[in-house]
């Protein structure tokens, strides 16, 4: 581990002055990511100054407006769990609890979330490949390298990776802007202008400098956040970073809508908005699929897949004409699955067993969640695990070990029963409404 000091911080104008004058300090909240970074030596701060003391930044609070301010050292668990949040803006509510587990989200700040740097493991991974975040100018490995979780939108030859945050995806759809307090005093940054698009200098993620200090996040009030939702399409159910995600936001009349806002994650180095399928989806009746799906396919139109994530355009609507095809993109018939297949033992592209991710991903987005779990392996490989469960759950003996297995229960750090009662109930509650839920799903194909 990397040898740093630690020191406290009581005075929010002392620990700015302290960031603006040493380059070798960073701050520290819940520490959820930095600690992260430090282990995989992507950051070495020498000095840690922590923040959590400085006054009246955790605060959760509805303004007068309908509008929502949320502390910067406000935990995500108290965010999701706040009543306001969850009856205004439940885009922001599912958001967060889509996000890690329930540990991390009761250690990280919502000023930090808005901040972690990317997952991308050419630059998480310590194993000297060229990657422009870490080593600026020693290039991009993922370019050209192994890419299924990076960039369909604004990515440059000098970074294709994408920004991790669930709950920035819900943020950059409700227009929210960023409070940051700086040596030049308190200025108030809209959220889409808050990360950066690689460019020329990947190593930064956003507009933050020396001594700029996250207070709050402000949420305006808006028609359209009541009836909002946040989907994540993933790899597993839990804790794990999306490759695609989608925030929708929708005001109606009756069933037609009357304005929308849209943002994709896990697509783009920032928050992704879709203008284009926005000012489509005007008037457009949520009763209509066909229309939903080809008003949201306007966004789409300047998708530039790389090339192992081209499923995250063809998941998406089809446009209406190809795509724009980046030069590190192959022709469909070559797309490589993301698992090794049960049959060969290995990731050949023209073998037809390889091709299940598309399909995986549109049963994750209906809802199918038994297929979208098992659709990834070989047909060979799904049928064995299917008869072994089934095997389990037709015990003479009327004992269900598959279902105390995947449980936990008897065993210890197993979840009790009540906890899925209560996470039942929070899902209950966080029911989306069918408006937000139909855009969401054209969106996700």
């Amino acid at each position: 581990m990397h040898p740093f000091a630690l020191s406290r911080a009581d005075d929010p104008t002392k620990a700015i002055a302290a960031h603006a004058q040493d380059p070798q300090l960073a701050f520290i909240a819940g520490g959820t990511d930095l600690i992260g970074l430090m282990k995989d030596r992507a950051q070495l701060p020498e000095r840690l100054l922590d923040i959590n003391g400085l006054p009246d930044m955790a605060r959760i609070e509805a303004l007068p407006d309908g509008g929502l301010r949320i502390g910067a050292l406000a935990r995500m668990s108290d965010v999701a769990a706040h009543p306001d949040v969850r009856r205004g803006f439940p885009v922001i509510a599912e958001g967060l609890l889509f996000a890690a587990s329930g540990q991390l989200r009761n250690m990280a700040s919502m000023g930090g979330n808005i901040m972690q740097r990317t997952r991308c493991a050419y630059f998480r991974d310590e194993d000297d490949r060229p990657c422009n975040k870490r080593r600026p100018g020693s290039g991009c490995a993922a370019l050209h390298g192994l890419n299924r979780n990076h960039a369909i939108f604004g990515w440059s030859d000098a970074c294709v990776a994408t920004n991790p945050s669930d709950v920035a995806v819900a943020l950059a759809a409700l227009d929210a802007t960023v409070v940051v307090r700086g040596p030049a005093g308190e200025r108030a940054i809209p959220f889409a202008d808050f990360h950066r698009l690689p460019g020329d200098t990947p190593e930064r993620d956003n507009v933050l400098g020396r001594g700029d200090l996250i207070v709050s996040i402000d949420v305006p009030a808006c028609a359209e956040g009541r009836a909002s939702h946040y989907l994540k399409i993933r790899d597993r159910q839990s804790y794990e970073f999306a490759l695609v995600s989608a925030a929708a936001a929708v005001a109606t009349d009756g069933r037609r809508i009357r304005s929308v806002r849209l943002a994709l994650g896990g697509v783009a180095h920032k928050p992704w908005r879709l203008h284009a399928a926005e000012a489509a989806l005007r008037e457009v009746s949520l009763d209509d699929s066909h229309c939903l799906k080809g008003a949201i396919a306007t966004s789409f139109t300047e998708a530039r897949p790389l090339a192992h994530n081209a499923f995250k355009v063809w998941q998406s609507p089809r446009p209406s004409r190809t795509p724009a095809r980046s030069p590190t993109m192959p022709s469909k018939s070559s797309w490589p699955s993301a698992l090794h297949c049960a049959r060969c033992r290995q990731r050949e592209h023209a073998h037809e067993c390889h091709r299940t991710t598309d399909v995986t991903l549109r049963w994750a987005a209906q809802g199918d969640r038994r297929r979208a779990l098992h659709g990834g392996y070989s047909a060979r490989r799904r049928d064995a695990r299917r008869d072994r469960f089934q095997h389990h759950r037709e015990r003479p003996d009327g004992v269900d070990r598959d279902f105390h297995r995947r449980k936990g229960a008897g065993r210890a750090g197993g979840v009790h029963p009540s906890k899925h009662a209560a996470h039942e109930s929070d899902a209950k509650a966080l029911e989306p409404p069918s408006s937000a839920r139909a855009v969401v799903s054209a969106a996700s194909g």
